[in-house]
């Protein structure tokens, strides 16, 4: 995911690994792994955003780019890590992973709970 988003990112920037890294400075052959999906993406938050900001990434696209990282490294993105609202949803997501069948009521309570987490309010 993340390997792939960032590649085409260079890419589309008519840019070398070996000149991408230069500018960031970052090590060509480590990150050659990390676009090919061998290593994971780094958990580094200000050298995310940096890459970020490196594209001209903002709201949606940026989120996207982080979110990927964090899922590629199998981790909960850490500004949704950080709500306990979110962190409640959880096992409900988890059970529907795993195949268990909500109530309906369950399936009701569950989509008013990320309705919430979506509020523009909340950020």
């Amino acid at each position: 995911m993340f390997h792939e988003k960032i590649k085409a990112l260079r890419i589309s920037k008519r840019l070398t690994l070996r000149d991408f890294c230069h500018q960031l400075g970052l090590d060509p052959s480590n990150w050659s792994k990390v676009e090919r999906g061998v290593n994971p993406p780094p958990g580094d938050l200000a050298l995310l955003e940096r890459i970020a900001s490196f594209f001209a990434l903002q709201g949606e696209e940026k989120l996207s780019l982080l979110d990927a990282a964090a899922l590629d490294r199998r981790e909960i993105p850490a500004d949704l890590a950080k709500e306990p609202e979110f962190m409640k949803t959880l096992p409900a997501f988890f059970r529907a992973a795993r195949g268990h069948e909500f109530s309906e009521d369950q399936m009701k309570a569950f989509i008013e709970e990320v309705k919430q987490l979506h509020a523009p309010d909340r950020f």
